[in-house]
């Protein structure tokens, strides 16, 4: 019924058209002047656990896109309303003589917003579903999703699609942005699963307005401490970690991950993978950060935590599955448009190890270059992690050269390089990388090898008996 031609006459006649009008009359139709839709519940539908195809497509509407759409083109003559926060506002104006034509055009452009939203989550929905068989389109392109498998046994890496969209709902407008000039907000997308993501499932238990760099930084600490299965706690400062470690006793992890680089961890922010008790809080509340990001937070946690009142404390629910988050795309703007890729996923398992070396790693040595690796890929290119007994204990990121990154690493390290690991997260273009790492006492290295003088830097490693280990695969992070 709601795609019958006398409701699209009533909504779609032109007021100022006698010929609009004259045909209404002749059929005995009256105009609609006010369009009032609740479109299905879709998003809501695919949003409960075990939602089947049938159920998600029989919440699709058809009709109310049609209507909205219909009254957002006419908006000069009808009034459109999607969203009952507008409700109060456009009674009053009728009440005052009648909605202007400035009110009507901004409940159009919203309509249009929505429908375009509900579309968006619909084609991201319907990308996302696994047929029985997966297969390319016959033409090879179009209709792909923005969310894809990463590969790997019995899975098949579809092309990226030639178009999407993506629907951003502001969920909270921050204080300021990077700086006290900027305008910010944080908005959700419809991109990828909410559950355990930080935007789609946060609770702010404690602290003050969380602000546009608290954004970045705790989605980073999430980011890394998710990427471990092992119990992980980091410490963040601008983006990068400056503390990690992983092991069975969270009080001992934050202790060691403190130890990393006590000095940058003041006003940082803490990540931690499994719900926080009150021991794990009191010794967090020992040091001045600016947010704490965890799973969950035991009431007497968040007591303790409360004390300091400025304390940002965040809770985001259970962390999600790799084979859930590893499929969201990642966009990046650029000037007039987008940079679109695949989360860098690297499965615990899935880490090609080659010996080079006539020096073998030790079994212990093997553990510690899987955590650098895990670890490096987090860190902003050029990327030198010096690891110990699951700990990060030096960090060199973002230098213009690789040997800077090496030198900054084993400064921040000290004495702990001795006996170190080291990952890095590109090859070393020469040999005076390994012979500095070599000064320091570093005894394994693990990196994707690749360059033109491999042949070198291996003999530079041979020479001072270092294993070293190559990958492979690169994980720039710019």
């Amino acid at each position: 019924k709601t795609l019958h031609p006398a409701v699209y006459s009533g909504i779609l006649a032109r007021r100022d058209k006698a010929e609009h009008m004259t045909a209404l009359v002749e059929l005995g139709l009256p105009t609609i002047d006010v369009v009032v839709v609740n479109l299905y519940p879709f998003v809501e539908t695919i949003r409960k656990p075990n939602t089947d195809l049938e159920t998600a497509i029989e919440n699709i509407d058809i009709g109310g896109p049609a209507m909205i759409r219909a009254a957002a083109k006419n908006h000069e003559s009808v009034i459109v309303l999607v969203d009952p926060d507008d409700y109060a506002a456009v009674i009053a104006e009728m009440r005052q003589g009648g909605v202007s034509l400035a009110t009507r055009r901004q409940l159009a452009a919203k309509a249009y917003q929505h429908t375009a939203s509900y579309d968006t989550y619909i084609a991201q929905y319907l990308r996302g579903v696994q047929a029985p068989t997966p297969a390319l389109p016959p033409d090879g392109g179009g209709s792909i999703a923005p969310t894809l498998p990463q590969g790997g046994e019995g899975s098949i890496l579809l092309p990226l699609p030639e178009e999407f969209s993506v629907s951003l709902h502001r969920v909270e407008e921050m204080r300021y942005g990077e700086n006290p000039h900027q305008r910010a907000a944080v908005y959700a997308d419809s991109l990828g699963n909410p559950a355990g993501t930080l935007i789609g499932n946060l609770r702010q238990l404690n602290g003050k307005q969380l602000s546009y760099n608290n954004i970045l930084d705790a989605d980073a600490a999430l980011e890394i401490v998710r990427d471990f299965a092992a119990p992980t706690v980091v410490i963040l400062k601008h983006n990068n970690p400056c503390g990690l470690a992983s092991g069975d006793d969270l009080r001992d992890n934050y202790a060691r991950a403190l130890a990393g680089d006590p000095v940058s961890a003041y006003g940082g922010i803490v990540g931690i993978n499994r719900p926080v008790d009150a021991a794990l809080a009191a010794v967090i509340a020992g040091t001045f950060y600016e947010v704490v990001i965890a799973p969950s937070f035991s009431a007497e946690a968040v007591d303790i935590l409360a004390r300091k009142k400025n304390l940002r404390v965040l809770e985001v629910g259970e962390l999600p599955a790799d084979s859930d988050h590893d499929r969201v795309l990642q966009l990046r703007q650029v000037s007039g448009g987008f940079l679109v890729q695949d989360r860098d996923a690297t499965a615990e398992n899935d880490v090609p190890m080659q010996i080079v070396t006539v020096e073998h790693p030790s079994l212990e040595q093997v553990n510690d270059l899987l955590f650098a690796w895990r670890m490096v890929k987090h860190v902003k290119s050029n990327a030198i992690v010096l690891v110990s007994e699951r700990s990060l204990v030096g960090m060199g990121p973002g230098q213009p050269n690789r040997v800077d990154s090496v030198r900054l690493a084993i400064s921040r390290a000290g004495e702990r390089a001795a006996g170190s690991v080291l990952a890095s997260d590109a090859y070393f273009p020469f040999a005076d990388n390994v012979e500095v790492a070599a000064k320091a006492g570093i005894k394994a290295i693990i990196q994707p090898g690749g360059s033109m003088r491999d042949d070198e830097v291996i003999a530079m490693a041979d020479q001072h008996g270092i294993a070293m280990v190559f990958t492979g695969r690169r994980h720039f992070k710019h």
